[in-house]
């Protein structure tokens, strides 16, 4: 059905197409992700455990995972846990980091966040997500990431640029924030599979979903999605 000038600019500001069934419509999306993006579900940083976890995460804001990966075996090397890392020399620590950019605040909050897990959680990462968000340079993306690939426990959906695009795209949200974006996500899917869909969006932005270029033409969804279909 070729929809009217007014049902696009309906569909384009609503969180969904209001003619469709939600449920219905969220349980297709996962279909079709399972069938067709079926790893890995797990993040694509590499990583042993709680603390590099951490560490790798904060460190991917504003670059790719590639790029972390290049740097964080010598990071992790010469600072092996919290406690080395908190008496680092931020130079030293800038140094390793450089080629990432943003490296002196991403420094500054790794030194941070190694010193207060020292100071108030007894040289643990912290698991809860209250806990984890006091940390510097952990905002709720990260925190979600670290809870559901370190711990096991999945508070909400990590949206990252690529999540917060496809959302938007999919007319799943409308929010203009990643936090808004992220309770309107835990609303439409359930619970037991926000973890899967996490990266399921991730591995479809990667892949497909591009934000300047996305292959509507190929998309696996391209019949149900608002965003191809308010361009036809």
């Amino acid at each position: 059905m070729t929809k009217t000038k007014t049902q696009k600019e309906s569909s384009a500001r609503a969180p969904f197409d209001p003619t469709v069934d939600l449920d219905a419509y969220v349980d297709e999306i996962m279909r079709r992700f399972k069938k067709e993006m079926p790893g890995p579900v797990r993040p694509a940083l590499d990583f042993v455990d709680p603390y590099q976890c951490v560490c790798a995460v904060s460190l991917s804001a504003q670059t790719t995972d590639v790029s972390v990966n290049k740097v964080t075996p010598v990071l992790f090397a010469r600072y092996p846990d919290v406690t080395t890392l908190a008496s680092a020399d931020p130079a030293e620590v800038e140094q390793i980091i450089h080629s990432l950019g943003f490296f002196r605040n991403k420094t500054k909050n790794l030194i941070g966040m190694a010193r207060k897990v020292i100071a108030e959680y007894g040289g643990e990462i912290p698991h809860t997500m209250e806990e984890l968000i006091t940390l510097p340079g952990v905002a709720r993306k990260t925190a979600n990431i670290v809870l559901g690939s370190s711990f096991g426990i999945v508070e909400g959906i990590a949206v990252d640029t690529h999540v917060f695009r496809i959302a938007h795209r999919l007319g799943l949200s409308n929010a203009k924030n990643p936090d808004q974006t992220e309770r309107d996500l835990c609303a439409a899917f359930p619970r037991e599979h926000w973890y899967r869909v996490n990266y399921e969006m991730v591995n479809f932005g990667r892949t497909i979903c591009d934000a300047k270029k996305p292959q509507c033409a190929q998309c696996f969804l391209n019949d149900i999605c608002p965003y191809f279909l308010g361009q036809e």
